[in-house]
């Protein structure tokens, strides 16, 4: 084996370490971004929920205890049925939302198979 051809794999094995070194930060770098956007996501959402619920359900006791003694039953009928109804918008909101968010890692996948079109025979 020649020296240069010693040289010219070490100097390829370098570049490919070096890549694999660059994708995988990149990686770790995605990967930090997704959980911090994800525990946000989580506790803001949770938050809201709360306060919604909370809110709801003050408002939804307060208009049972307004209305007339014979009309409670329909009152209760009606706040349920609405609740419902907004359960079933947003389960369908979020739904829609879930299916436009691109997929995670999307740029360090692109980039692994750029690399791999780059070295592939």
């Amino acid at each position: 084996m020649s020296a240069g051809l010693l040289q010219s794999a070490q100097t390829l094995l370098a570049g490919l370490i070096s890549l694999g070194r660059t994708r995988f930060e990149l990686f770790s770098t995605e990967l930090r971004e997704e959980l911090a956007r994800l525990t946000t996501a989580l506790l803001g959402g949770l938050a809201v929920l709360v306060l919604a619920a909370l809110g709801v359900a003050f408002g939804a006791v307060a208009l049972v205890l307004a209305v007339g003694e014979e009309h409670r039953l329909m009152t209760v009928c009606a706040i349920a049925a609405a609740f419902i109804a907004a359960a079933a918008i947003l389960a369908w909101r979020l739904r829609r939302l879930a299916a436009l968010k691109p997929r995670a890692f999307d740029s360090t996948l692109a980039e692994l198979a750029r690399d791999y079109e780059a070295i592939k025979p």
